[in-house]
């Protein structure tokens, strides 16, 4: 959960991102198309060390905008350590305007965590619910 009004958060400040402007969420929203379906997510994960298999699914990414709350969903079948985060991260990128959502497709196959964006705070992180099959 991003925070974008026009004066920094008093109450729930320890539980969002605060940003300084407003990103293009249509931007956003057409990027995270990009990242949706089964890819290696090498170039999003935090731990520069990892040797396990990095292929997850993510089967949708929610993008919206109500009041001075931007909310940014994601839900897949499992994520590298750190993976929301980068994913947040270089959404907001291409939302203030520093990647196109045309490079998310080039960032997943580099396979190499310095292409895609920065690692969001975890300010505003939170499990929402873990499914089981």
């Amino acid at each position: 959960t991003c925070y974008v009004g026009n004066a920094k958060p008093v109450f729930n400040r320890k539980y969002v991102y605060a940003l300084e402007k407003m990103p293009d969420i249509k931007a956003m929203q057409e990027a995270a198309k990009k990242l949706l379906g089964t890819h290696d997510f090498l170039s999003f994960c935090g731990n520069p060390k990892f040797k396990k298999d990095s292929v997850r699914t993510i089967d949708k990414i929610d993008i919206r905008h109500k009041g001075d709350y931007l909310t940014i969903t994601v839900h897949g079948d499992g994520f590298l350590q750190n993976m929301v985060r980068i994913i947040t991260g270089t959404l907001l990128e291409v939302g203030f305007g520093e990647k196109r959502p045309e490079d998310i497709p080039g960032i997943i196959e580099a396979k190499n965590r310095e292409r895609a964006g920065f690692m969001a705070h975890a300010k505003g992180l939170c499990l929402m619910s873990v499914d089981y099959q």
